[in-house]
């Protein structure tokens, strides 16, 4: 009997199509297989569980159990026999932790701008999204309009301006790590172009800005950044310090970027651009349509680990003057009607679970994108 494409889909019994056999095995031989398969694994299984035995119970003591929910000031945490986290602070401290000192007013802007924002995310990041062409347009050309009338301001459309100064909190973190994120990725490929280009002055340029701006701490950009932009306009012109922040913070991410897409470049076979050449296409339409999308999608882990440490760099703009959500921390634990060492404890808790929520969600979603591509990869066209 002649093999078919069915008999390979499947298996057949009594001239039954059944379908192919599960390929998982079930939680005791998982468990088995990467827990308990060599003694190095039993080992470092048993230290880990005994880690996790000796410090879960302190910890949900004091962050759960022993919490106290509710009260007005410090003595409702420190008075408190259980003495655990005092969830009160960041109660009483939440808004601000949000908003900084945007008015109050005017706040459901910044609540619109997160909403704009998450949709952008959510059409750009959602594969198998309706038109994602209309939603990069979106996310790249709309999005920053709209934030900016939102956030900042447009008296012509009856939109009050909110001075950067009144901005903090996560509404700071999310728009300096937006503006570096959304900025880093072209500013960084057309940097790396231009290290890899044949012209000598466009090389000479890029390496000197890439090496000087990766050879400093991003703590002096941010400084150089605040100090030394003013120079370059006039007095009038110049740019508050949220701006300046934002320049450094994206010149930084796309000197680091820049040098990861090179990699990328380098590792897209010669062969590809000598078949693009014998296609009649250009240099644009080459980098455009054959080379870039194989280095980004080579180089999408590093992409993704450029992006989480820009994410927690954002804190340093605090240094500078810039209240992002960590200096608002900062700030609230100083207030004396709240200073307890449980309430500091339980701020920078709080912050570190919000950091750690975000990072988490950009390094599950790249691991999902790189399995969906690796499996595209690996697919077999079946002969039709």
């Amino acid at each position: 009997m002649s093999a078919t494409d069915d008999d390979f889909s499947g298996y057949r019994r009594n001239g039954v199509r059944r379908p192919p056999p599960a390929t998982q095995r079930g939680a005791a031989d998982w468990v088995r297989r990467n827990l308990f398969s060599s003694p190095l694994n039993v080992a470092l299984t048993l230290g880990c569980l005994i880690l996790v035995i000796w410090a879960a119970p302190p910890l949900i003591r004091f962050f759960l159990l022993d919490a106290v929910w509710s009260g007005t000031d410090r003595d409702a945490c420190v008075k408190s026999a259980a003495s655990g986290a005092c969830w009160a602070f960041v109660r009483a401290w939440f808004s601000y932790f949000i908003y900084g000192f945007y008015p109050a007013g005017e706040r459901w802007r910044v609540d619109l701008f997160f909403a704009a924002l998450a949709l952008g995310l959510a059409w750009l990041g959602w594969l198998r999204s309706p038109r994602r062409s209309l939603g990069a347009i979106y996310f790249f050309v709309v999005l920053p309009l709209l934030s900016f009338a939102l956030l900042h301001g447009a008296p012509p459309i009856g939109l009050a301006v909110v001075p950067t100064a009144l901005w903090g909190g996560i509404l700071v973190t999310m728009v300096v790590a937006t503006v570096g994120i959304v900025v880093s990725l072209p500013l960084g490929t057309l940097l790396a172009l231009a290290r890899r280009s044949k012209i000598p002055l466009v090389r000479w340029i890029a390496v000197a800005l890439i090496e000087f701006v990766r050879g400093v701490p991003l703590i002096t950009v941010l400084f150089m950044a605040s100090v030394m932009l003013p120079l370059f306009v006039p007095e009038k012109f110049a740019p508050d310090k949220l701006i300046r922040a934002l320049v450094g913070v994206a010149l930084f991410a796309s000197a680091y970027m820049a040098e990861v897409v090179r990699g990328g470049l380098a590792a897209v076979p010669a062969g590809q651009y000598q078949a693009a050449r014998a296609l009649g296409l250009g240099y644009w339409q080459t980098t455009g349509l054959v080379v870039l999308p194989q280095a980004l999608r080579v180089t999408l882990p590093n992409i993704v680990s450029i992006f989480i440490g820009l994410f927690k760099d954002t804190t340093l703009v605090f240094v500078v003057g810039i209240f992002d959500f960590l200096g608002t921390v900062e700030t609230a634990r100083g207030d004396p009607l709240w200073a307890a060492p449980n309430t500091t404890i339980t701020g920078y808790a709080f912050a570190a679970a919000f950091y750690f929520a975000c990072c988490y969600g950009m390094s599950r979603y790249a691991y999902g994108v790189e399995r969906r591509l690796a499996r595209s990869r690996g697919a077999v066209k079946r002969p039709g």
